[in-house]
């Protein structure tokens, strides 16, 4: 059983666990000191209390998923991970994979939450920069031959001093080189419809596109403060009845709910002043409800950011509600 103290012996040395950082059905994250420069470290094991409930075929993904995240992250040269988490570290604890991460100063939700709090919201330039940073992260794990379908707060770790932000957790991560369908996955709320909803095969089809919408989900709530109508929905219909909430919202509505609302597109415009409208332009392309609407890849959105930086009246623009 892994708890305070446990030792964790990886390729370079061994961890001695100190406090539980945080977790999923997918892994668990702790504080640890070891034999690195700096000392204290982020490490990273299977859910083995979770996978020893699950079904046979999840166990076996959430073995294969940790070993794919290894193996990514070992790949990354110094340059290409800047936006994602660094591995310093990694080998195997009680038979499954086992990773120590570089320790952060939390997610950038909670990071929010208190400056939000504080008064401090951050400015819808703020916005875009942070939205540039994990624009890049998502073309080096797209270049890789995977899509990362999770998106979300909870897996961007904050470096407070730099204000830098680096994605993490790569759980529900799948292959690009095929584009096979694929078992839900992800966290309903920042999820695509094509994510969220599945085909009549109850399976999910999914690509670069659906990391994209996760994206202007991700910098609608970053700019205006709150989340997406959409996303609140879906989130709601699946705490209430599971993988079957996507059929009861689709039966209780006719359809799939709007991606993006009249006023909901406008507040988001008003956030960046005079280039409101190639802001909302920017948010509806990424928001767009069927894949074929969205950018094409990372390159073509790091265009349109340059293209609203570059429109918007500086220190005039206000901040974030």
């Amino acid at each position: 059983m892994v708890q305070q103290g446990t030792i964790v012996s990886l390729a370079r040395g061994q961890y001695r666990l100190r406090a539980p950082l945080g977790g999923s059905a997918y892994g668990t994250v702790w504080r640890a000191d070891g034999p690195l420069a700096g000392g204290a470290v982020a490490i990273k094991l299977v859910n083995t209390t979770q996978m020893a409930r699950a079904p046979a075929g999840l166990r076996h993904h959430w073995t294969d998923s940790a070993r794919a995240e290894q193996a990514f992250l070992a790949r990354l040269a110094p340059w290409d991970g800047r936006h994602i988490v660094r591995l310093l570290d990694s080998g195997s604890h009680a038979g499954m994979p086992a990773m120590a991460l570089e320790l952060l100063d939390g997610d950038l939700g909670a990071h929010l939450a208190t400056e939000r709090a504080a008064g401090r919201a951050p400015s819808a330039l703020q916005a875009l920069e942070w939205t540039g940073q994990v624009n890049q992260a998502l073309a080096k794990i797209h270049a890789a031959g995977l899509r990362y379908l999770d998106l979300k707060p909870g897996n961007l770790l904050i470096e407070r001093r730099s204000g830098t932000l680096r994605l993490a957790d790569f759980g529900s991560s799948r292959p690009l080189r095929d584009g096979a369908p694929h078992a839900f996955g992800g966290t309903p709320g920042w999820q695509a419809p094509e994510q969220f909803f599945p085909h009549a095969d109850g399976l999910y089809r999914t690509d670069p596109r659906s990391d994209y919408f996760a994206l202007g989900a991700l910098l609608y709530w970053m700019a205006c403060g709150r989340k997406l109508r959409y996303g609140s929905a879906c989130a709601e219909a699946y705490a209430s009845h599971g993988r079957a909430g996507a059929g009861i919202l689709l039966r209780t509505d006719g359809a799939p709910p709007p991606t993006l609302d009249t006023d909901e597109e406008a507040a988001f415009g008003q956030a960046f002043g005079a280039a409101g409208a190639r802001a909302e332009s920017l948010l509806r392309t990424l928001l767009a409800p069927l894949p074929a609407g969205r950018p094409r890849h990372a390159l073509e959105i790091s265009r349109m950011l340059d293209a609203l930086r570059a429109g918007c009246d500086g220190p005039m623009l206000r901040r974030a509600a």
